[in-house]
């Protein structure tokens, strides 16, 4: 075994994920909001006060982040079986009031029960129970406020999911796991040796991830629960930029064992390897489009660097489909989840951002301003592109929406942060 390779630490505790003493959690600042921003109130709850501070101040951080509401002062405490003042809400300027209680539990576990309110219509738009114990205040909060943001946007929460990113610090590489708003991060993996290209499959239990530490890069599948791993491709030459099929069964990876960089597909389980297409170019990249039909890549077969996509579907792979035309320089492709635009880096005036195409019109918008984007990632719900970003020579992850107007900045002290990937929702 290689000394690179001792030094790799895959840890099976807990959610097989091991947390070291130099912890450094993502901060995220919020550098702008959204328009016509829904305004609603969230009350203090009743009950157990140190726990019910708790979920209070975690579900405000959630909506306030999000960009698409404006917090509103509920005034007095406001417990899940009360009937809110309503009128009192409507001149404080309230569409929306939560109010809850928490009680003591069996197993000195916590129920904490939760009301949303229409002020304007004054109605009840749900009244969820949750079960949980004290380590599992910020989980359950990140629940609550799911739970508000569908029933007041009509779209799921994202609060609840998980975001993977690596954090580089000198000698030493770590690809950490964290929740959505950068809390409760733990390193998965940590070695000497760069570790890139973090995606998650598609029902969240498994990161693939290209590793250096066999001195070449090398797919690894990791299994969270469990904390181990497998080999899913290390042919002859590099193997990389790993993408889950989206029945979670297959890899879509880039491998030059037969020359230059081509697609390719492999069973999950590093076994089944197919050649998707030959191109005279460089093929990388790929993506598959949601509902499994297209796998999206950049090649430059066409003299620069463009984004193609191929039929998959059906067996066979059908002929390559330019997508990208304006300008020289258009890659790393990733479909929205609903399949209806296309995320991607372009060079536009020198600066390399973060573009938006519609794929039905074929415009395309830029959502930032910076000028060294690079892999962007899109929340489950579509609204938010995570990517990573350069400020001031260090790297950091943003976050913009998908009309570019609510932007965030992540950022760790001290450290690099880069390869972000956002992960499913929580089912």
């Amino acid at each position: 075994m290689m000394k690179s390779q001792a030094y790799a630490l895959v840890c099976a505790t807990g959610l097989a994920l091991c947390s070291f003493a130099a912890q450094a959690q993502l901060t995220i600042e919020i550098t702008g909001a959204g328009a016509n921003r829904l305004p609603v109130a969230i009350a203090d709850f009743t009950g157990e006060r140190v726990v019910s501070q708790a979920l209070v101040s975690v579900i405000r951080a959630d909506l306030d982040r999000s960009g698409l509401f404006k917090l509103v002062d509920a005034g007095a405490p406001l417990a899940d079986s009360a009937t809110p003042l309503f009128e009192d809400l409507k001149a404080r300027g309230a569409d929306a009031v939560v109010g809850g209680s928490v009680a003591g539990a069996a197993g000195g576990r916590h129920e904490t029960r939760v009301r949303l309110s229409d002020v304007l219509k004054q109605t009840s738009l749900g009244n969820p129970a949750y079960l949980h114990n004290s380590g599992q205040l910020r989980a359950t909060a990140h629940r609550i406020a799911d739970f508000i943001y569908e029933k007041l946007t009509g779209e799921p929460g994202v609060f609840s999911t998980r975001i993977a990113y690596v954090v580089k610090s000198p000698g030493r590489y770590e690809l950490k796991i964290a929740d959505a708003d950068g809390s409760n991060d733990q390193a998965a993996l940590a070695s000497r040796e760069p570790i890139i290209s973090p995606t998650w499959s598609p029902d969240g239990s498994k990161l693939a991830y290209v590793s250096f530490e066999a001195k070449k890069p090398v797919v690894y599948v990791h299994d969270l629960a469990s904390g181990r791993r497998h080999v899913a491709a290390n042919f002859k030459g590099s193997n990389s930029a790993p993408a889950w099929s989206p029945d979670g069964k297959q890899l879509a990876v880039v491998l030059t064992k037969d020359g230059s960089s081509q697609l390719y597909l492999v069973n999950a389980d590093g076994s089944g390897v197919k050649r998707v297409a030959n191109s005279p170019g460089i093929d990388t990249e790929p993506r598959w489009s949601p509902d499994g039909q297209f796998i999206y890549f950049t090649s430059d077969r066409g003299g620069s660097p463009q984004i193609y996509r191929i039929q998959i579907s059906g067996g066979a792979a059908g002929p390559a489909e330019r997508v990208t035309f304006d300008g020289s320089y258009n890659v790393t492709p990733r479909p929205a989840p609903d399949g209806k635009s296309l995320a991607y880096i372009t060079r536009n005036g020198g600066r390399f951002q973060l573009a938006l195409m519609d794929l039905a019109t074929k415009q395309a918008l830029i959502l930032t301003d910076s000028a060294k984007d690079e892999s962007p990632s899109f929340a489950p719900n579509g609204r938010m592109i995570l990517y990573a970003t350069e400020i001031g020579g260090r790297g950091v992850l943003a976050a913009v929406s998908s009309d570019g107007r609510v932007k965030q900045k992540l950022s760790v002290q001290a450290a690099d942060v880069r390869e972000p990937a956002w992960g499913p929702l929580v089912r």
